[in-house]
């Protein structure tokens, strides 16, 4: 854990986007896939991804990243939250009926999550320059290379043959649709009622991560797109 800290990457101190003009393209991309495709997708499934059904989706969807999140943990040094997480694995898996129910959370046991964006963090790596992702959305250098890999290691990938993965896939990308109907009035006005979604989607993106991975970020890190220049 010492090493760890002592290779932490520095605090990022300013918005790094020398790509706008690029990321700007690719993010109204995302605003008309969302406005024709996933809004209205959502919106139809609703029905089944935000009831009963959607919750039991949701259960199984978590259970189905746990490998992943432990063997994270691990690599990052985190044994005592990799161990919690392999405890709410088996209890959900066992008593939860395969990640159908979630029993462990009754318990106390509730998801640490964790992904290796965060584990290059804690490996000491900057975050790079902002990207939008297409249909992915906002993420960072460093970020995008952790999806890269957490596809390539995610254990339960690596387990299950087809068609069992792909059921696994399907079952994740129904739990994000019915985020996306759950919370579709918020997602509505950030991404299409914004002055500048982008700019509003970039604000956003990177504070919630970087609160998320523990960082200390300076007073200017951040130019609030809605701020008065004069400060009146």
């Amino acid at each position: 854990m010492g090493l760890l800290a002592a290779c932490a990457a520095p605090p990022p101190v300013a918005d790094n986007d020398p790509y706008e003009t690029s990321n700007r393209r690719v993010h109204a991309f995302n605003q008309a896939l969302d406005t024709n495709v996933i809004a209205p997708l959502a919106r139809g499934l609703a029905p089944v991804t935000t009831g009963p059904v959607g919750s039991v989706i949701d259960n199984v969807a978590d259970n189905l990243s746990m490998p992943s999140a432990i063997l994270n943990k691990t690599l990052q040094g985190k044994f005592e939250d990799a161990v919690h997480n392999t405890w709410r694995f088996a209890l959900n898996t066992t008593l939860g009926v395969g990640g159908l129910f979630d029993p462990a959370s009754a318990m106390g046991l509730t998801e640490r999550d964790a992904d290796f964006g965060g584990t290059l963090h804690a490996w000491g790596a900057g975050e790079g320059t902002f990207l939008m992702l297409p249909v992915l959305g906002p993420s960072t250098e460093r970020d995008a290379l952790g999806k890269v890999v957490d596809a390539v290691i995610d254990p339960v990938g690596v387990a299950l043959d087809s068609p069992q993965s792909g059921y696994a896939r399907g079952v994740k990308v129904l739990s994000k649709l019915g985020d996306r109907a759950r919370f579709g009035d918020t997602v509505d006005s950030i991404m299409h009622e914004s002055a500048d979604s982008y700019a509003q989607t970039r604000l956003l993106y990177l504070q919630n991560r970087r609160f998320e991975l523990g960082q200390e970020v300076a007073d200017d890190a951040f130019i609030d797109p809605y701020a008065d220049p004069y400060g009146d």
